[in-house]
């Protein structure tokens, strides 16, 4: 930190010794209360943003001492050169002109911005999406309800009147039955006159019924009632007419990566997002796999939870079902090495002694081409449709899975039981012989090498994480270590105590967090890393 943040940086230039309130970044100095409102106020920094000095001390150490001006030349680091990857001022451009990789920092921190602004509009629209959904569910369920509630409406009302009629009608024809008694009776026991003259009684009473009877047959009473639903065409409509949900949209802004000078634009170093520390990682044993192989030289996780073991000595490529029972192998397609997923249900599988590398088709369970290189080839990683590989004597090669060409990244001559992996825009191999872990970018460029053989002898599988973390297997050492992105900092996670004996291979599944690791014969272990 080129300043001290606990007294105010304009007070101390006056020979005035006054406690720091905030603190700015864009100046890097502290202000005291008086210079926090003159420096709101001015032109050249009201745009500037201010954290309380409380806030900022709870900043990690390593980032509070972080310089953001030039040792050299003591001015504000403006540019960032990808080659050497280090900040420069507007000095340090003597030093970098045949550099092709220099950015202005400030695009460069408005594209991690972008990253965070991409990140919290996607969750607006997922809220978005969300809501939308409820709202339609919502207004669904009410319609629903509404037709629910007018169905029990009718069927009650039609009920009533179907009940009525069934009373009204068992009413008459009690009424009938007791008319039919009194005229059998009458018939028994009245006299010829008495029965004339209640008869023609009868017959005033029956005419009446008759027409109640006539009202009944000739009204809607009788009718058969049936109820039924038409459902809204519109409603029948969605499944047919709404395709999608709604619809994506991306825009893009310009941006200028010119290099110019800035008079008014500082910039902090702080350009990379934080990385997860190796101190804070954990491995949880899952399961514990017996390969039955002998000389597993590579290994690798699936998209579909499935494991693959190549084997040196037994010429076999071994496929395990994420239950750690067989799936399937394919045997006598020469000395494997190492095995990679390449997408569409494919591996690929390099061989030490041979200048071809196998493709397999995990669905068919067989060999689906060879491909031609010019040398032997041993660990390999898959970057964007293309194999990376060892080429021994060659160093690093990459070959087009679509045409087939060849590009040498690398002259380093490599032993034949190098491996190397690969995380954005760098590339990371192991060499046996000297008990290196390096990392290049793709021109070649060697940006860090780490060796401590007191923690690491005889490197082999090498794996990265998510946050650029170096997951390596020392055979010699039996252990797996983790090396921090820089190359500055390592961790022994696993040893001979966790089962590790001779171990060789490795990989890191960077969709599920889980790392394989496999012993030369036989065991194999999967971790739940976080």
């Amino acid at each position: 930190m080129a300043t001290d943040w606990s007294t105010c940086g304009v007070c101390e230039n006056l020979q005035i010794t006054k406690q720091s309130v905030v603190w700015c970044s864009e100046c890097d100095e502290g202000l005291c209360g008086e210079c926090k409102n003159h420096h709101a106020v001015s032109k050249a920094s009201r745009s500037h943003e201010t954290v309380s000095i409380a806030e900022y001390k709870k900043l990690p150490t390593e980032v509070l001492q972080i310089a953001q001006t030039c040792k050299l030349h003591n001015e504000k680091y403006e540019l960032f050169c990808r080659k050497h990857d280090c900040p420069c001022c507007k000095k340090c451009l003597k030093s970098h002109n045949d550099c092709k990789g220099l950015t202005d920092i400030i695009e460069i921190i408005k594209t991690n911005e972008n990253l965070k602004s991409l990140e919290n509009k996607k969750r607006e629209i997922e809220a978005e999406i969300k809501q939308t959904r409820i709202n339609v569910n919502r207004h669904l369920d009410k319609l629903q309800d509404d037709l629910i509630k007018e169905l029990m409406r009718i069927e009650e009302r039609e009920k009533r009147k179907i009940e009525k009629l069934l009373t009204t009608l068992k009413k008459k024809e009690k009424e009938i039955t007791e008319v039919q008694e009194n005229i059998a009776s009458i018939k028994q026991h009245a006299s010829e006159l008495q029965t004339f003259l209640t008869m023609k009684d009868i017959e005033k009473d029956i005419a009446g019924e008759e027409k109640f009877i006539q009202s009944i047959t000739t009204s809607n009473y009788t009718n058969q009632v049936n109820i039924s639903c038409q459902i809204n065409k519109s409603l029948q409509k969605i499944t047919a007419s709404v395709k999608k949900f709604g619809e994506i949209n991306v825009s893009s802004d310009p941006c200028d990566f010119s290099i110019q000078k800035r008079k008014d634009r500082q910039a902090q170093i702080m350009v990379a997002p934080p990385t997860r520390n190796i101190e804070n990682l954990t491995l949880t044993l899952q399961k514990r796999i017996n390969t039955k192989l002998l000389d597993v030289y590579g290994c690798s996780l699936l998209p579909d939870d499935r494991m693959v073991f190549s084997s040196y000595s037994d010429n076999t490529i071994r496929v395990l079902k994420s239950d750690r029972s067989e799936d399937f192998e394919i045997k006598n397609i020469g000395l494997t090495f190492d095995v990679v997923f390449i997408g569409d249900d494919s591996i690929a599988v390099t061989s030490v002694y041979s200048d071809q590398i196998n493709i397999i088709d995990l669905k068919k369970h067989k060999l689906e081409k060879s491909i031609k290189v010019d040398s032997y080839n041993g660990g390999v990683v898959y970057k964007d449709g293309n194999l990376i590989y060892c080429a021994r004597e060659k160093g690093l090669q990459m070959i087009s899975l679509n045409d087939e060409t060849i590009t040498n990244i690398t002259e380093t001559k490599l032993p034949e039981w190098a491996y190397v992996s690969t995380f954005g825009d760098k590339l990371f191999y192991t060499n046996h012989e000297n008990h290196n872990v390096t990392c290049c970018d793709y021109h070649g460029n060697i940006l860090w090498t780490f060796r401590n053989e007191s923690v690491l002898l005889c490197p082999l599988g090498i794996s990265i994480d998510n946050d650029g973390n170096v997951f390596v297997v020392g055979c010699d050492t039996n252990n797996v270590v983790v090396i921090s992105p820089d190359g500055q900092r390592y961790r022994q996670l696993l040893s001979r105590k966790d089962g590790l004996n001779f171990p060789w291979a490795l990989h890191y599944d960077t969709s599920t967090n889980g790392l394989l690791v496999a012993n030369l014969s036989a065991e194999a272990f999967l971790y739940d890393a976080k």
